[in-house]
């Protein structure tokens, strides 16, 4: 997809955000979204189901209750985003530094149970390998 056709289904999902005249819920389900600048994109909501979404910049993104599921977001960049914890983002498509981020952020968290505790330690190697469990407070 062009970025002109992108920026235009943003700018009448946004207005759908905010109920304004023209607003439009994204529907970007199937798109070919490789290598798109997604930075700082409010997605609230959007159906990117299936999307293809390799290698684009999610930097920033606001990706709450968007429908990822089959998303391919191999190569893509999270960082700083905010990743439905719902069945919206059931399969979706990862690279290793991903999954490690996300294992990562799973790590991070302050929980004394013990299941958690076990869980914890059974991915913490694999969390520190993420590039941000320093930040986290991992490494």
């Amino acid at each position: 997809m062009d970025a002109n056709t992108l920026q235009a289904i943003l700018d009448k999902h946004m207005a759908w955000l905010l109920d304004e005249n023209g607003g439009e819920k994204a529907d970007l389900s199937g798109a070919d979204l490789i290598s798109a600048n997604l930075v700082g994109a409010n997605l609230v909501g959007a159906n990117l189901s299936r999307a293809d979404l390799r290698q684009a910049d999610l930097c920033d993104a606001n990706l709450f209750a968007t429908d990822l599921r089959w998303a391919n977001l191999v190569g893509a960049d999270l960082d700083f985003s905010c990743l439905p914890l719902s069945c919206k983002s059931q399969n979706m498509i990862v690279d290793r530094r991903i999954a490690a981020q996300i294992a990562a952020h799973f790590c991070a968290l302050v929980c004394d149970d013990p299941d958690y505790q076990e869980a914890r330690a059974a991915i913490l190697k694999f969390a520190k390998t993420s590039h941000r469990a320093k930040d986290l407070g991992l490494a």
